[in-house]
């Protein structure tokens, strides 16, 4: 039975959480206090190895067609032991990308799992061609770093993957997809297991290798669940991983802003500015959750919308999102534009 599956995954996380803490500690992959973090104790990293392994051992058991899950599972290994390797020696942003790439080609050629085509309201449907596989490779890689760029504070990574393959499981039962859905709560049982070990204050980081694990496995999962569908199904695993998406985008605006590398690291990811506007760090982790709640609820609605209604919410969300970035300071403290203009026209008002 699946359940059985999932509930064994959940066991074998348990166990393994602490047998990798150790195993962390004894070959030095570990996380020492450094001017950008919270933690103020060594802590041991490569947690993302234990929610690989209960993840596997579910998926072993599952009573599940697997034979097409072989080109993913051997993409998985490969940014496995990208993050590995990460979690060690602090591999260079090329060497990673290169690690996700390879990743992302074993998922598009070998399993030819593609976007190969989109059907655009008020136009009609749009063949990718010889772009299918490029613009594949190019969503999982997005995914796979949005993850691993807000996996900054405690349990916030894990929980929003939770939230996120959740959402991906629902709709999938929806569409009545007997594949993603059984491996999307399997997952979400790993990744439970390791959050007990995690929320904070967490005894275990899950390091580069779950990071790029989850977010290549929710990039798989959503390209698997939303192919070859409307432009609007296609938005919706977007939607539904709005939070880290927004995060990397702004992120991206403000170093090009800042005229900085893209890849350079700053203290002004959303985590960052939520703690520096007085929230705690476990008040944070939790606002954050019910974002993604939040997003994960409106992606359910923009699927079942009609053509006008998912315009009309897509344009709602932007603009939330655009005053929560100005509110935060995602991008600037100086950047306000429909904040200012509000406050222009309470003025004239008064």
């Amino acid at each position: 039975m699946l359940l059985w599956s999932i509930l064994i995954s959940f066991a074998v996380g348990i166990i393994m959480v602490p047998i990798i803490r150790k195993f962390a500690f004894r070959i030095n992959a570990v996380d020492t206090p450094r001017e950008r973090h919270k933690h103020t104790k060594t802590t041991a990293t490569l947690g993302g190895l234990a929610i690989f392994i209960s993840f596997s051992v579910g998926m072993l058991l599952a009573p599940i067609d697997k034979s097409g899950f072989v080109p993913i599972y051997f993409g998985a290994l490969i940014v496995i032991a990208t993050g590995f390797i990460d979690d060690l020696f602090d591999l260079s942003p090329k060497w990673k990308m290169l690690g996700q790439i390879l990743a992302a080609l074993c998922v598009t050629v070998w399993g030819e799992i593609t976007i190969n085509f989109i059907n655009i309201p008020f136009y009609g449907q749009v063949d990718f061609g010889y772009f299918a596989i490029p613009l594949s490779i190019i969503w999982i890689v997005a995914i796979v770093n949005a993850l691993n760029l807000i996996d900054g504070l405690d349990g916030l990574a894990g929980g929003i993957s939770i939230i996120a393959l959740m959402t991906i499981a629902g709709m999938a039962l929806l569409l009545k997809d007997a594949f993603v859905a059984p491996v999307a709560l399997i997952l979400v049982a790993a990744v439970a297991a390791f959050l007990i070990y995690n929320f904070p204050p967490a005894s275990i980081f899950m390091g580069d290798t779950g990071a790029l694990f989850l977010g290549y496995m929710i990039a798989v999962l959503s390209l698997m669940g939303f192919k070859n569908v409307t432009f609007i199904s296609l938005l919706v695993p977007l939607i539904i991983l709005g939070v880290p998406l927004s995060d990397t985008f702004f992120a991206i605006v403000r170093r090009l802003k800042e005229r900085m590398p893209i890849s350079s690291a700053d203290r002004s990811h959303i985590h960052h500015r939520l703690m520096a506007l007085g929230f705690t760090e476990k008040q944070t982790v939790l606002l954050i959750y019910c974002m993604a709640l939040l997003f994960s609820m409106a992606g359910f609605v923009f699927s079942f919308s009609t053509a006008w209604g998912a315009i009309l919410l897509l344009v709602l969300l932007i603009f939330c999102i655009e005053i929560i970035v100005e509110f935060i300071g995602l991008i600037g403290e100086d950047y306000r534009p429909i904040l200012n203009l509000l406050q222009k026209i309470h003025r004239k008002r008064k």
